[in-house]
Formats: C-alpha cells, sequence, structure tokens
C-alpha cells in the first residue's frame, strides 16, 4: 500500500498545473509516430519483464514498435502534465482511477479510442462497476484493466474460540474488538490514523461508504455534516481510540503486527496474501504458528454499518489513449486485453490483479503469486476465499466517482484535508463528531474540483 502514498502529491501538482488554462488541442501528436509509447507505473524487474514480453508479441504480429518506459508512480502526475505540455504525450498510459477522471477533463485522453477498443472487444465482457466509474456522458474516459477491492483480514481461528461472528457488520466488528482486546500484548483491531498516509484515508473512506456516508448528497454537493457521517467519526474514534495502537498508524504496522500475532483486525489491500503466505523475506510472517498464518486468516470483502448494505472500497486500474496518439494506440490497447494476452498481463501480480472481464476468473485462479518463492493462489487459500475475493470486483466503491467529482476526490487524497481534520478530532482537538463533519465538508468545498 506504502507506494499509493507518494503517487498523491504529483496527482495535485497535476491538478494545479492545469488552473492555468492550457488548451488541450495542443496535444495532438501529428504524424504517424515511428513507434508507440507506452507508459507504465508497474516498475519492478518482474512486471516490466512481463510488460516488455507482450509488447514485443505485439511487434511480432503487427510490426509496430513499441518503446515501454517505465515512470515511478508517484512521478507519473507530473510527467503527464510536462509531457502534455511539451506536445510529447505517450501513446498508452496505464493509470489508476484517481488519475483517469482528472486527465479526461483536461483532454488528454481521448475517450472515443477508448470506448471504440472496449466495444471491439466486447463491452458485455467488462465488470459493469469498472466501466461506470469513468463513464463520461455515453463514453468511456479509459479502458479497465485490473483492480482490487479493500479487505478485512481477521485472525479466523481466534474468532472461532470465542464464538465470535464474521466481522462483517459494525455491531459484529465491535464485539470482536471488545472481546478479544488484551493491550498491549493484542490489540484486537488497527485502523489507519497517520494524516500524512494515504493509507487513512483509505480506510476511512471504507468506514465511511460501508454507512452510507457519501462526499456528495442528492443535490450534487459536497456535503459529510449528515448522521451518517457523523455516526461513522464516532465509531472509527471508538476503534483507533479504545482498541488500535497510540501513534500515527498506517499500513506498515497493521502488516507487521498482523504478521506477527499482535493484532486480531487489520484493514488491507489483496497484496498482503503473498506475504501473510511466507513469500517474500522482506515482509516476513514473525508469529510461529502450525497451521501457518494463512491457514487461519479471515476475509470480509464488504462490511455494513447501520445505515447501509454491505460495500467494499476497491481501486481500479485502467489504460488511457492519449488524444492525438497514433491509431495502433488502440491496438495495442485491445492486444494487451486480448483472450490469449491478458492472463499473462494478469501475472504480473495476481494477489493485487483481479480480472476485470469475468470470464478470465478461471484462468487467473492458476497464476502464481510470490516474490521470493510462487505458490498457486489455489494452493494457499480455499475456493471459499478465492469466491469471496473475486465476487466483488462488480460492485467496488468510491467516494464521487460515480457523481463525477473524481477531481474533487484527487484533491482531498492531495491535500489530506479529511485525514487532518480526522486526527484533530481523533486527539481531541475538535471536540464533537458533528463539528468535524462540519470542517470536513467546509475545507473538502475549498478545494479544486470540488465546488
Amino acid at each position: 500500500m506504502g507506494r499509493r502514498d507518494r503517487f498523491w502529491a504529483s496527482l495535485l501538482l497535476a491538478t494545479l498545473a492545469w488552473m492555468t488554462g492550457c488548451d488541450s488541442n495542443q496535444f495532438g501528436q501529428s504524424g504517424q509516430p515511428e513507434k508507440l509509447t507506452f507508459w507504465t507505473p508497474e516498475v519492478e524487474p518482474d512486471r516490466l519483464a512481463i510488460q516488455t514480453t507482450l509488447t514485443e508479441r505485439f511487434t511480432a504480429e503487427t510490426g509496430i514498435e513499441v518503446e515501454v518506459a517505465p515512470i515511478e508512480e508517484g512521478e507519473l502526475a507530473s510527467r503527464i502534465v510536462a509531457a502534455a505540455a511539451a506536445d510529447a504525450l505517450p501513446d498508452v498510459l496505464f493509470l489508476p482511477l484517481d488519475l483517469v477522471i482528472t486527465l479526461s477533463e483536461n483532454g488528454i485522453l481521448d475517450t472515443e479510442a477508448a470506448t471504440a477498443a472496449i466495444a471491439a472487444l466486447g463491452q458485455e465482457t467488462f465488470a459493469a462497476g469498472p466501466l461506470s466509474l469513468v463513464a463520461v456522458e455515453d463514453k468511456f474516459a479509459a479502458v479497465p484493466t485490473d483492480g482490487w477491492g479493500q479487505l478485512l483480514l481477521y485472525r479466523q481461528d481466534w474468532f472461532a474460540d470465542n464464538n465470535l461472528a464474521e466481522p462483517n457488520t459494525w455491531e459484529a466488528i465491535l464485539t470482536a474488538a471488545q472481546t478479544l482486546h488484551n493491550a498491549p500484548e493484542l490489540w484486537s483491531i488497527e485502523v489507519g490514523t497517520d494524516p500524512t498516509q494515504t493509507y487513512t484515508q483509505q480506510v476511512f473512506e471504507q468506514f465511511a461508504l460501508s454507512n452510507n456516508c457519501r462526499l456528495v448528497d442528492a443535490s450534487g454537493e459536497v456535503n459529510l455534516n449528515t448522521p451518517q457521517c457523523v455516526a461513522v467519526l464516532d465509531f472509527y474514534k471508538q476503534l483507533a481510540s479504545d482498541y488500535s495502537p497510540p501513534g500515527d498508524i498506517y499500513w506498515l504496522q497493521t502488516r507487521q503486527d498482523f504478521q506477527a500475532g499482535d493484532t486480531s483486525m487489520i484493514i488491507w489491500s489483496p497484496f498482503i496474501l503473498d506475504e501473510v503466505a511466507g513469500l517474500r523475506d522482506d515482509a516476513p510472517v514473525t508469529a510461529e504458528l502450525n497451521p501457518p498464518l494463512h491457514e487461519r486468516v479471515g476475509i470480509v470483502t464488504a462490511f455494513a454499518g447501520p445505515d447501509s448494505s454491505p460495500v467494499q472500497w476497491g481501486q481500479v486500474n485502467y489504460l488511457g489513449i492519449a488524444a492525438g496518439a497514433s491509431a495502433d494506440a488502440r491496438r495495442l490497447v485491445e492486444f494487451i486485453l486480448a483472450e490469449e494476452n491478458y492472463l499473462d498481463w494478469l501475472a504480473m501480480a495476481p494477489e493485487g490483479k483481479f480480472p476485470l472481464r469475468p470470464q478470465f476468473v478461471d484462468g487467473w485462479r492458476q497464476l502464481e503469486i510470490g516474490v521470493d518463492r510462487k505458490a498457486k493462489v489455489t494452493d494457499l487459500y480455499s475456493d471459499q476465499v478465492i469466491d469471496i475475493l473475486i465476487s466483488g470486483v462488480d460492485n467496488f466503491d468510491r467516494w464521487g466517482f460515480a457523481a463525477g467529482k473524481g477531481a474533487c476526490v484527487g484533491s482531498i487524497y492531495g491535500t489530506q484535508t479529511v485525514t487532518q481534520i480526522l486526527r484533530r478530532y481523533l486527539d481531541g482537538e475538535i471536540e464533537t463528531a458533528a463539528d468535524a463533519a462540519q470542517q470536513m465538508t467546509e475545507s473538502i468545498q475549498r478545494l479544486e474540483g470540488c465546488s
């Protein structure tokens, strides 16, 4: 999770850069390039090798050369802005959802080409949720490739020993927290409290969604000053203050504590699945357990508060085609997502790249996860667990995107507005949840893209 924290500073820079009023029509690339250029933030050597293999296969089949340019995720937004200003955009970009809408609104992405690619591949073959997140009027801003949903991981063995229900509701989470808590030997749950970390925003947003606390109200206005949001703030403070460790908690501590057996519940991305299984030397399982930790872990993909049905926070990635790109750019996108290539793309990191085309789920199940050691997903986790992981893909939820406030969400993450106010509320500087909700609302409304 930590790698994404560096992304938001650049995203904010990119958003502010567009305030200079650049004319999106100047970004077209004239003529046919000698080769296509593909920018990717998947820069790890093993992932980069897979992407290079795919593009070499494309060249062998079409005769069109492709230059794969690795761009660190934290630099991606600012590099795109600079390239646009210099009329030097790449042809194809691999992008997180959070950046797609901002780029589309500023004319950097070719929605016509993306929509045509989706149609050629078969719109009906894509999960509807990821498509809806990038819907722009009657078109799509980019083509969905893969995604992951945030998970609540818990010690299933401890829950069973104490006859505790699966933590898929606020009531069940709180009951488990009260029952298992034995600080400082055991913290019953750890939630994000570090205001400088994207992780805290993601975890808080998961709880907000779980109680129907929305960024935008029915009138289209940003409004967190609602009973649902006030209840979220109250509940989050209870979990953070009474059952989580003191200090600024973020993804690193929660993973370390869970893998050491020092906490019973955490919120994390599925990228932890290979680490829990002991396949990464730089993130070891330090608890000595037999059977091993991954066989003791329960997984909840969506949980519900008193005012909502179960919801899962999700991150989706896309292939974007730049405005003015070569017509061959669409061919490359379609090639990567074609039947004979798509599983190779997902193989970069199957634990965090769930297929967004349902017909590929069975093939995905057979892919190997891990870094220092490898194992098939199905060798480590039961069919029931895998079904749970995959089931949420069509219903990933996020603040603001469906309401057309994607750029606003980018500003929230980039400025850390919500997490800074949340921290002050947790520390008692803001006395009531209602006051915190009102301050969040007023602060967000002043951000770029949120009015």
